[in-house]
């Protein structure tokens, strides 16, 4: 190594660890191909370890075990939960493999701290008739309305993330086939089954209702807004809350929540676990095994029916 290389690499060491978290991002973005959200949220957690480090005169190079301990620590002290401090670690884990593999630390600093212990919380879901009085909620003279129910519909339907439900664009759409393409984390594509209700819902709002919110634009995206733009992910979380709220649920009605409903009724009327996966665009079949509780329920309930001496 020249000697230009070895003050460049000591200059990198001395440096805040801001830069650092930049070109960190960018690795996850060229090279993994991580989501813009993903991306966001691994930002966000390393800003906070930022100003830690910042607070406490550390640099890349000054950084401990210890150092990590105690960042985690103010985390519970700040009032965030087990699982939020989890995916903070998650975060400094994946930063420091990074620092490690360009040669910046020759030891990753929060690689032997233990994970935070929580207990999985079951996901929250719709019954089948909380989602039948949440369809009832759109206004179908209006094309907002027939836009909105759609969505609902497709998001039940299909288990898409709401991300990739705004993301959606004609070309994806095979009505005919009964199926639509979807682009999900790490860019990865899969194929996903749609039901009867939801190809109705779909078609009628691209036949007539889409066309008045495009007006004389053009646009690739399915869902538009009132303007011809493409639908946000705020103004539809905030428009399935106020339906939500109408049709009285007994829980706050978030996006996932439809995900989670999905997936739940699938397997509560017998569909395997590996299919829900592939379905839901799980990389791991560890992350769908948090609804196994519905199969260990149904296989109870079919021991109960069937067997002789239940």
């Amino acid at each position: 190594m020249t000697k230009q290389a070895i003050a460049t690499q000591a200059a990198r060491l001395r440096a805040p660890i801001e830069g650092l978290i930049r070109s960190f991002l960018n690795y996850l973005r060229i090279e993994k191909g991580l989501s813009k959200n993903t991306i966001l949220a691994y930002g966000r957690d390393l800003k906070k370890f930022e100003s830690f480090a910042e607070k406490h005169g550390r640099t890349l190079k000054d950084v401990r075990r210890e150092d990590v301990v105690d960042f985690l620590r103010t985390l519970y002290h700040a009032g965030l939960d087990s699982r939020s401090v989890a995916r903070h670690l998650v975060s400094l884990r994946n930063f420091f493999r990074f620092a490690e593999l360009e040669g910046l630390i020759e030891e990753d600093p929060a690689a032997n701290v233990e994970a935070p212990r929580f207990r999985m919380r079951l996901p929250e879901h719709l019954t089948t008739e909380e989602v039948n009085y949440l369809l009832a909620q759109p206004d179908l003279k209006t094309a907002g309305g027939v836009r909105d129910r759609a969505m609902i519909e497709l998001l039940y339907s299909t288990g898409l993330r709401v991300s990739e439900l705004m993301n959606l664009q004609s070309s994806d759409i095979h009505l005919e086939g009964g199926r639509l393409r979807c682009i999900g984390k790490g860019n990865k594509e899969r194929l996903v089954p749609m039901g009867r209700s939801a190809v109705k819902a779909l078609e009628e709002y691209l036949k007539y209702s889409r066309l008045d919110l495009l007006g004389n634009k053009s646009s690739p995206y399915v869902f538009l807004n009132r303007f011809g733009g493409p639908m946000g992910r705020i103004a539809f979380w905030k428009k399935l809350s106020e339906y939500g709220r109408r049709a009285g649920l007994r829980i706050k009605l978030k996006p996932h929540t439809l995900r989670h409903s999905f997936a739940t009724h699938l397997l509560e009327r017998g569909a395997d676990l590996r299919s829900v996966q592939l379905m839901l665009g799980h990389a791991d079949i560890s992350t769908t095994q948090i609804y196994t509780h519905v199969v260990k329920d149904r296989l109870k309930e079919v021991y109960k029916q069937h067997h002789p001496r239940a």
